[in-house]
């Protein structure tokens, strides 16, 4: 979603004139009202209603705008945030599975934006050391799948990821529009090897052992060379695509990914990848 859109949207949302929310921004008033219409048509709702006396908001406006000029705001800190610590000439990110899935370019351009002199080095994590590896050091920021058990690190969710099932694509279970717990109890599924509440997410079915998994992208892997089930959130279904399994919703506790630092850090660059990641989250969720 184009950022100078809303800003314009919300000029014009105070001024209520396009000439003048124009002017605010040393734009004619047709290309300024080229961009408005261009941003409810990409949100397929309108915003404003206009006619040749007046221009007010629409319920739908009404709605929008609140959200986003909260998003504007935080975009507004992370480019202010400049002060603090020079930035260093890496971010070490470690990232569990697929991280923050489709909201990565959107995190990655944010972050170039505010620090253009930054490089973000990847390591990657699997479930048994994606607290450690931060506790230890060994990165400075990870995207984890919060299972609990960290309470000595600063964990901020930023993405619900809903909670699926990943089943042989030719088990009984592949047409199905959702799962229950009941529904797969009597099939054996895959065991999540990491911190304790990994099991419970995982679920109280019948776990085959020893097939077990350390990190997500194994999951579907695992699924379709025994045929037990998995569990997995819902973009893994694009970003670890199997030709031997298929993705089903599952009714349980949805998967949480959140972002993991050491607490009382302070570190000027981690603060401004935290602002990245959670201003894209928002833009992201403007867009539904």
């Amino acid at each position: 979603m184009d950022v100078r859109s809303l800003r314009y949207a919300l000029t014009l949302a105070d001024e209520l004139h396009f000439g003048r929310a124009a002017q605010a921004h040393y734009i004619a008033a047709q290309p300024f009202g080229r961009r408005i219409a261009e941003l409810e048509h990409q949100l397929g709702t309108r915003l404003f209603e206009r006619t040749s006396r007046r221009v007010r908001l629409t319920d739908a406006g009404e709605r929008f705008l609140p959200r986003a000029r909260r998003v504007l705001a935080e975009l507004d800190a992370l480019m202010s945030a400049a002060e603090g610590d020079p930035a260093g000439p890496v971010l070490r990110v470690g990232v569990l599975g697929f991280g923050l899935a489709d909201r990565w370019p959107a995190t990655r351009s944010l972050l170039a934006a505010s620090r253009p002199g930054l490089r973000v080095a990847y390591i990657e994590l699997d479930w048994p050391n994606q607290y450690d590896a931060v506790r230890t050091g060994e990165v400075d920021v990870a995207i984890v799948h919060d299972v609990g058990g960290a309470e000595d690190l600063d964990i901020e969710p930023v993405m619900d990821t809903g909670r699926y099932a990943v089943v042989p694509a030719e088990s009984e279970f592949a047409d199905a529009a959702e799962l229950t717990e009941a529904d797969v109890s009597g099939h054996p599924r895959i065991g999540l090897v990491g911190q304790p509440g990994l099991a419970e997410w995982n679920g109280r079915g019948e776990v085959a052992n020893p097939i077990s998994v350390r990190s997500p992208a194994g999951v579907p892997i695992a699924v379709a060379t025994t045929g037990c089930i998995g569990l997995h959130g819902e973009p893994a279904m694009r970003f670890f695509a199997h030709p031997g399994v298929c993705y089903r919703p599952l009714t349980g506790p949805h998967a949480t990914v959140a972002i993991a630092t050491r607490r009382r850090e302070t570190r000027d660059t981690i603060a401004a990848f935290r602002t990245a990641a959670r201003a894209s989250t928002a833009l992201t969720e403007l867009e539904v």
